[in-house]
C-alpha cells in the first residue's frame, strides 16, 4: 500500500468497470478511502445490477484497503447526494469525485430518437453535473477539494455519436466552469480525455494508433487528487497508454473588422483572411474513405 492519497476520501462513479475500476484500485492502494459507485448497467445504460460495485469493494479491502459501495444512479440529484454523503457519513469529509460513469447509443444524427439522445446526455453529463453539485457544496466550507470529469476526444466532434459527443463537450465546459467558480475556494476541477481498451472503445469502428490500457488513466487520476496538484486547474489532460497530452484553452484564433455592419458580399470577399481552422474528424474521415476503398481497416 502506498500512502499518495493517505486518508483521503474519494468518490469514483462507474467504478465497477474499466477505467472506474482502475482508478478505484489505485486510489485505495494509494491510501484513499473509497466510494466505489457502478449502477452496474451494460454498455447501453439497460440491465443495472449492484455486483460490480461490490466486486470491486471486496478487491479492495481483500488488498488491504478501505471502500463502500455505493449502487445510485448518477443521473438523479438523489444519486448524486448520495454517492458524496456516504463517503461524508462513513469518513467525515470529501476530498474528491471522479466521475467516469457513462452509456453509449450510437446513431446517426438524423435517425437519433429521443430516446437515444436523453439517456447517454443524462448519465454522462448531468451524471457529472449531480456529482459535482454535492461535493462543490460540502468542498466550498472544507475550504479544499478535487472535481474530476471525464471527456473524449469525440468532444471536437463525432460521425454517429452526436449524443456522446455533445455530452463529453459540456463536461469540458462544465469542468472549466467549475475550476472558475470554485477557485476562490481551493478546490481544483479538470478533465480527462482517455484513449484505453474498454467496452466502449471496443465499438470504435477504426483503429486507434495510440491506445493503452484501462489501468493506464488511474495514476494521472490519482496525482490530480493528490496534494502535489493543487495548483492545477481547468484543465483537459488525454491519456493514452504511456503519453500524456494537454488541450489547448479555446480562443479566436483570428478576427478582421470594420467600421459599421458588414455586409454578406463584404464578408465573402474577405472570407479569405478569416478563413477556417481545419477539423480533425473530417480530415480522418478522408483517410477511412481511403483505407475503405483499399479494404483496410483505417489505423488513426
Amino acid at each position: 500500500m502506498g500512502d499518495y492519497l493517505a486518508d483521503k476520501v474519494i468518490a469514483v462513479t462507474g467504478a465497477g468497470r474499466g477505467i472506474g475500476r482502475g482508478i478505484a484500485l489505485l486510489c485505495a492502494g494509494e491510501g484513499a478511502r473509497v466510494v466505489v459507485n457502478d449502477y452496474g448497467v451494460a454498455i447501453d445504460g439497460t440491465e443495472p445490477t449492484s455486483e460490480v460495485a461490490d466486486g470491486v469493494v471486496e478487491e479492495i479491502t481483500s488488498a488491504g484497503g478501505t471502500a463502500v459501495a455505493v449502487a445510485d444512479s448518477v443521473t438523479t440529484m438523489d444519486g448524486g447526494q448520495r454517492i458524496v454523503q456516504t463517503g461524508i457519513d462513513k469518513w467525515g469529509r470529501i476530498d474528491g469525485v471522479v466521475c467516469v460513469a457513462g452509456i453509449l447509443r450510437e446513431r446517426m444524427l438524423f435517425n437519433m430518437s429521443e430516446d437515444e439522445w436523453d439517456p447517454v446526455i443524462e448519465t454522462h453529463l448531468k451524471g457529472t453535473f449531480t456529482v459535482f453539485r454535492a461535493a462543490s457544496a460540502v468542498m466550498r466550507q472544507q475550504k479544499s477539494g478535487t472535481l474530476i470529469g471525464f471527456t473524449s476526444g469525440a468532444f471536437a466532434g463525432s460521425v454517429a455519436q452526436a449524443n456522446y459527443s455533445a455530452a463529453k463537450g459540456g463536461i469540458v465546459s462544465l469542468v472549466r466552469s467549475a475550476a472558475a467558480g470554485m477557485y476562490k475556494y481551493g478546490v481544483t476541477a479538470n478533465c480527462i480525455a482517455p484513449v484505453a481498451r474498454t467496452r466502449m472503445s471496443a465499438n470504435v469502428p477504426m483503429e486507434l494508433a495510440e491506445i493503452g490500457d484501462a489501468e493506464d488513466v488511474a495514476p494521472m487520476v490519482v496525482y490530480l487528487l493528490s496534494d502535489q496538484a493543487r495548483h492545477i486547474t481547468g484543465q483537459v489532460y488525454s491519456v493514452a497508454g504511456g503519453r500524456l497530452g494537454v488541450y489547448n484553452q479555446p480562443g479566436e484564433t483570428r478576427a478582421m473588422y470594420k467600421d459599421g455592419r458588414w455586409t454578406p458580399k463584404e464578408i465573402e470577399e474577405r472570407m479569405g483572411f478569416l478563413g477556417q481552422n481545419p477539423m480533425a474528424v473530417i480530415e480522418r474521415l478522408a483517410e477511412m474513405e481511403r483505407a475503405a476503398k483499399a479494404g483496410d481497416r483505417p489505423n488513426i
